[in-house]
């Protein structure tokens, strides 16, 4: 008797555990947050180069807003290291801020990327700080940038 009550126990606690973490995994995907740098980079110098100049020609660089949001990116770049990316190429690709997105060509293929670098960029000009852009693009504020308009 004393065993079935144990187990009958141990099963109830388990199915109560369970259902615990998958309620607290579902009320929580704030939590879930793609990869960035809370402050800018001590040494600039020490991080790889955003793309720029003639590695911006070639099949890769079809469209007019792709190399402009390279060049735009360049400017902005301490920015871009302290903004997450959401299309989650901190997943795939180990990218650790959306700066990463630009030393690559992953910015020419992604229009999450190319967007939210945009976006970055008109905040700065507005006087936006990376901890206020961080925000928005938290909330897909960037989602409204029209490629083919910048």
């Amino acid at each position: 008797m004393m065993i079935w009550i144990n187990r009958r126990w141990a099963v109830g606690l388990a199915l109560f555990a369970f259902t615990l973490a998958s309620y607290a995994q579902w009320s929580n995907p704030a939590d879930d947050v793609p990869a960035y740098h809370p402050s800018a980079p001590l040494k600039v110098s020490a991080l790889p180069p955003i793309l720029a100049g003639a590695r911006l020609t070639g099949e890769n660089f079809r469209f007019p807003w792709q190399v402009h949001v390279y060049q735009q990116a360049i400017k902005v770049g301490n920015v871009l290291y302290q903004l997450p990316c959401n299309c989650r190429c901190d997943r795939s690709l180990g990218h650790t801020s959306l700066r990463s997105c630009f030393e690559g060509l992953h910015g020419t293929e992604c229009s999450t990327c190319a967007k939210e670098a945009f976006f970055a960029y008109q905040q700065t000009k507005l006087g936006k700080t990376p901890a206020q852009i961080r925000a928005a693009v938290a909330v897909h504020a960037y989602e409204s940038i029209d490629l083919e308009k910048q």
